[in-house]
């Protein structure tokens, strides 16, 4: 039914919960896993200058990577491999579901709240989004 599952993190409470259903399904369907963690492209406005823009950018790629690869070691512990994938957007639910798609996802697993701004922890804004978007089904873990 699912042979691969898009599991998305970003490092919350929530994330650990998604880890263990997403291993859960991938023995149970014996699926591949892909885990992706989306690092949010900076807005700057025009009258703003920053100095270390690449430098900032670095460190959220290497923030990304880095629980991405813990997220991995989690599963291996487990006997369950998963391929990683640190992507940067505007929208996060928008690269989420870009990613299923490119993919031939079967299923994404995200989380109902995250770490993303009040508004969205208190109204699940990038699970919410996923789910309208996404042409395949979506697990939302609470």
């Amino acid at each position: 039914m699912f042979n691969r599952i898009l599991v998305a993190i970003d490092g919350s409470k929530m994330s650990e919960k998604v880890l263990v259903t997403a291993a859960q399904l991938a023995k149970q369907y014996e699926a591949k896993l892909t885990l992706i963690n989306v690092g949010k492209e900076l807005v700057i406005p025009p009258n703003v200058v920053i100095t270390d823009l690449q430098k900032i950018l670095a460190e959220v790629s290497k923030a990304g990577h880095e629980l991405l690869r813990e997220a991995q070691e989690k599963l291996k512990v487990q006997g369950i491999e998963a391929s990683s994938l640190f992507v940067q957007g505007s929208s996060i639910s928008r690269k989420i579901v870009e990613v299923a798609c490119e993919q031939q996802q079967d299923l994404i697993v995200i989380g109902s709240r995250g770490l993303g701004n009040i508004k969205e922890v208190m109204l699940g804004g990038v699970s919410h989004k996923v789910t309208q978007l996404s042409k395949c089904p979506v697990l939302i873990v609470k």
